[in-house]
């Protein structure tokens, strides 16, 4: 069992910039692959980008450039670093914590609004 705490989101103006955080608890957090998703109103939930507990990264070819995604595992804690923010990454952000055998757990979500 996981648990899936986010915080960091809020209100920003565009080109601004915001860093997410998703702090886990309950289990051996560094064999999890880790990943950020976000769910604007009225479209499905997307991956945004995804690291490997060896933190091998990949990101959506939409955030390439502007975001990037990290870990630490001493601190059971994932990042998302957001730059050059745009109105269209307006959304919540939800972290999520996968392992084939052991499962997957979602946070409960943080808004993440970029508008002037």
């Amino acid at each position: 069992q996981v648990q899936l705490v986010e915080s960091g989101g809020g209100l920003v103006q565009p080109g601004g910039s915001l860093r997410l955080s998703c702090a886990a608890s309950g289990s051996i957090f560094s064999v999890y692959a880790m990943g950020w998703y976000r769910q604007a109103p009225g479209k499905q939930r997307e991956l945004v980008a995804r690291i490997t507990g060896s933190s091998t990264t990949n990101l959506v070819d939409s955030v390439k450039g502007r975001f990037t995604i990290s870990r630490d595992n001493a601190k059971n804690t994932v990042f998302l670093q957001m730059n050059d923010l745009r109105p269209e990454d307006t959304a919540v952000y939800y972290c999520n914590a996968y392992h084939g055998a052991l499962g997957e757990y979602w946070g409960q979500g943080t808004q993440v609004t970029v508008s002037s």
